[in-house]
């Protein structure tokens, strides 16, 4: 196993356990299956174990195998203040020890700002007193260190990034979203501030290795290193030095040895000419099958009315790499889930971005097309309440509530909602 360093000369092995996607078996985690996983991946160097409040009983899981098998104290726990539910202080306290009481420990290593959008959900945390209460836990011992998932475009991670003296964070990145998301601008911003940064969806659970169109797998077959799809994922990513920890939510024995073999292996720096066109061709592959030649490039960014232009297509082009739900799905959290309104209807077809954009687009005109594709009405309503639900806490003014049955109640709809 490799290990790079966090932000303060701790080990990370340069792969870590994401544990939401356990197992499950007769609705819940099938606990001896889970354990033997983790144990393995334990002895065989893993030691970052990613869980969250609402991954639905993977923090007590996690906790159970590593107080059993008397590890604790050997691994590393990173798990996630679910920051669209918080509209008062209270209840990040109530929250934190719900999860401290779940992984039955006394600290958690990495806390991380759930899946945070745009700076405004950030905003809102600080309204209700998060940079208190980190300081608070820090100091006695309880949070280790702190950092934020993201979920947005570009400029959005880079003003989160500089908003706090943060400890790690944790960003989708694999080589198709090398200029989604954060991308690699948002990976090497981190990395200069030495900002250790962990990797979430690699393989886009999955769909780089199981949804890879017939040429892709016709490449990757006929490669003369005979490396598998996730194998080329993982490389793209280690080869980077500023990639501190790859995620995996390894559910098997035979993917925990592959993954750990590779890990084991790689070096930062040691792709060549050959493997980067190997890469390259994967991509041209899948890309043959977009709707629309967009390359992120931002030239038509920004927009006058903030819409999202190359978050709109990607989710749009997914729809046709990977499937419509996918698509959809991306569109919604990456795109609906901001206090501003990024969405193709608040386009009033000024043509700013056609005159700027390199690959001479309709833009005016694929906007409306592939937002009626990635919204159809049940969507709609659907984004709607989930904005509403996500987005409400981040009123500047609020009333407490103070009431742990409301907390609980709350906690009870989003498990259900899940």
């Amino acid at each position: 196993m490799q290990y790079r360093k966090d932000r303060y000369g701790s080990d990370i092995s340069i792969l870590g356990y994401g544990c939401m996607r356990f197992t499950r078996k007769g609705g819940g985690i099938d606990y001896e299956k889970a354990e033997a996983e983790v144990m393995s991946a334990f002895r065989q160097g893993v030691n970052y174990y990613d869980t969250a409040y609402l991954y639905p009983g993977s923090e007590a899981c996690l906790g159970r195998i590593l107080q059993e098998n008397q590890i604790r104290d050997k691994v590393k726990i990173a798990t996630k203040l679910p920051q669209y539910m918080v509209k008062s202080s209270g209840v990040i306290d109530n929250f934190f020890e719900e999860e401290r009481k779940r992984l039955r420990t006394d600290y958690i290593d990495y806390y991380l700002m759930h899946m945070l959008t745009d700076v405004e959900s950030w905003e809102n945390l600080r309204r209700c007193g998060i940079e208190d209460w980190i300081a608070r836990r820090k100091a006695e011992g309880s949070v280790r260190q702190a950092g934020f998932s993201f979920h947005g475009n570009t400029d959005m991670f880079l003003k989160i990034l500089d908003a706090y003296d943060w400890d790690f964070c944790q960003i989708q990145y694999n080589y198709m979203d090398e200029h989604a998301q954060a991308g690699r601008e948002g990976l090497l911003a981190a990395a200069e501030k030495g900002i250790p940064v962990i990797i979430m969806e690699p393989l886009r659970g999955g769909k780089l290795v199981n949804m890879l169109p017939e040429e892709a797998r016709k490449l990757i077959a006929g490669h003369e290193k005979q490396r598998t799809a996730a194998e080329w994922a993982f490389r793209w990513l280690w080869d980077q030095p500023q990639v501190t920890c790859v995620l995996s939510g390894m559910n098997s024995l035979e993917m925990i040895d592959e993954n750990v073999r590779i890990a084991s292996q790689v070096r930062p720096g040691e792709f060549d000419e050959s493997d980067f066109q190997m890469i390259e061709g994967i991509k041209a592959a899948i890309q043959s099958k977009v709707k629309v030649g967009c390359t992120a490039c931002g030239y038509c960014m920004p927009c006058p009315k903030g819409v999202d232009i190359p978050g709109t297509f990607r989710c749009y082009n997914e729809m046709f790499t990977e499937n419509k739900s996918q698509g959809r799905f991306e569109y919604a959290q990456v795109v609906g889930l901001r206090k501003e309104s990024s969405f193709p209807d608040q386009c009033v077809g000024c043509g700013k971005c056609e005159a700027h954009c390199p690959q001479h687009l309709e833009i005016r005109r694929l906007l409306k097309e592939a937002d009626k594709a990635l919204r159809p009405w049940p969507y709609k309503a659907g984004i709607s309440l989930a904005n509403k639900f996500i987005l409400k806490g981040g009123k500047k003014k609020r009333e407490e509530t103070g009431s742990r049955e409301e907390q609980v109640s709350e906690r009870e709809t989003e498990r259900k909602g899940e």
